[in-house]
């Protein structure tokens, strides 16, 4: 009797998920706790696990349905019986794939005055597997595909199961090792098709949302109407911080495993100002103000599906070292996929890093329910005035956006001077001014 394949708990008040990906398909056997589905959440991606050893015997939604905690999504059969039935259904697939890859349909003659397209072999509708023994592509991989006009049959996929990802598609295309097969000649006719009917190719993909994208835009959208949102700017001189990184990171890195960066200086120096300022890292509930005696940081690190934001728990306890460590950890589970629900929720305060994409200037947007977010920018040379001298200095720009209702322009203001004396005299970090 086959097992059914369920939506496991996804966590406090998440009650379905939108299935992103099949990981497996009919007549593929399977190890118990082997990954055969990605669900799509608010926050993250869950893996869904089988529960069994045996064979895929149904896929019953498909990929982009929007399925409830409990709902099963899948059958295996288990045991050897099992697959040894399904090896005679994968070897008619590939009969058939084999039968029509030497017995090509006769193409369709085109219209007078229309272009003919050639479509990527192996490249089918969203949702689709390729023909023949390539894999399934993903949203983001199938439109390197179109992108870059490579056969996905002849790239190597280095994803799960060997499954083709959006690096592989750009590597190959780089390579030159996988171009797409031209369109088959067409029948010769009477009317002669005039050269300037083959324009340019005007190409569309409708992709669907993913559940993380549609609840970053709802969540922002609602951030705009309900808060009266104002952005204040400084700047600040990274010199000392610059030279204290350069003198340290091998050091550093030797004694705690972990790289020295810049988000540990901004984290710490932010924690101190917090505290300073503790309207900043207060909330509205309803008529009240909460306000909290710790800070719980809020990072953006880049995932493969877009931004996430988990949580640095009591930042303002840990040291550089410690917030380092944190910082990276969160980096290579959101890359992997691995970040846990609790892992997103419950922050204070939010420190989102545009620099690193190349940002001059920003105005970021508050994360419900916190009411600050500062945005830190790219580090370049500008001329400044020092004792009366005009010097080259590394300056970055700071952004920190905040709700008016309950953070006032002089608290904001004071809340960045103090990050700025603190990022520029890091000693004050060590001493706790």
């Amino acid at each position: 009797m086959p097992t059914d394949v369920v939506v496991p708990t996804l966590g406090e008040s998440i009650t379905e998920a939108t299935l992103g990906q099949w990981l497996k398909q009919p007549g593929e056997a399977v190890k118990a706790d082997e990954p055969i589905a990605s669900l799509e959440t608010d926050k993250v991606a869950v893996e869904v696990n089988a529960p069994t050893a045996g064979v895929i015997a149904e896929l019953v939604v498909s990929e982009g349905a929007t399925v409830n905690v409990g709902a099963v999504i899948a059958r295996i059969e288990a045991g050897a019986q099992a697959a040894s039935a399904a090896t005679p259904k994968a070897e008619d697939r590939t009969a058939v794939a084999q039968a029509e890859k030497a017995e090509p349909p006769a193409p369709a003659a085109a219209p007078v005055g229309g272009a003919v397209e050639a479509t990527p072999a192996g490249y089918g509708n969203h949702g689709e597997t390729a023909v023949g023994d390539s894999p399934a592509l993903s949203p983001s991989a199938r439109r390197a595909v179109l992108e870059h006009g490579v056969d996905p049959a002849a790239v190597k996929g280095t994803g799960v199961d060997g499954r083709i990802t959006k690096d592989d598609v750009v590597a190959a295309a780089k390579a030159g090792t996988a171009k797409a097969a031209s369109a088959a000649p067409q029948p010769s006719t009477s009317a002669s098709v005039p050269a300037a009917a083959a324009g340019p190719s005007r190409k569309e993909e409708r992709v669907r949302m993913s559940r993380l994208r549609q609840t970053v835009a709802k969540r922002l959208k609602e951030a705009q109407n309900t808060a009266a949102m104002l952005t204040t700017f400084n700047d600040v001189d990274m010199t000392e911080v610059i030279a204290a990184r350069a003198k340290y990171k091998d050091l550093f890195e030797k004694k705690h495993g972990v790289r020295l960066g810049f988000m540990g200086f901004f984290v710490k120096a932010a924690c101190q100002a917090l505290r300073d300022v503790p309207s900043v890292n207060a909330s509205i509930e309803g008529d009240e103000i909460v306000y909290h005696d710790y800070a719980d940081v809020s990072v953006a690190v880049s995932a493969p599906n877009g931004l996430v934001v988990p949580v640095i728990r009591d930042a303002q306890s840990l040291s550089v070292a410690g917030i380092e460590k944190t910082i990276g950890d969160f980096g290579k589970r959101a890359k992997d996929g691995t970040l846990k629900m609790d892992e997103m929720k419950g922050g204070t305060f939010t420190i989102s890093n545009g620099g690193v994409f190349g940002s001059l200037m920003s105005t970021p947007i508050i994360n419900p329910p916190q009411s600050a977010v500062l945005g830190l920018h790219r580090i370049e040379e500008r001329p400044v005035v020092k004792d009366g001298q005009i010097v080259a200095r590394p300056m970055m720009y700071l952004a920190l956006s905040y709700d008016h209702r309950i953070i006032d322009g002089r608290e904001a203001v004071t809340f960045l001077v103090a990050l700025k004396n603190a990022i520029e005299d890091p000693t004050r970090l060590l001493i706790d001014l």
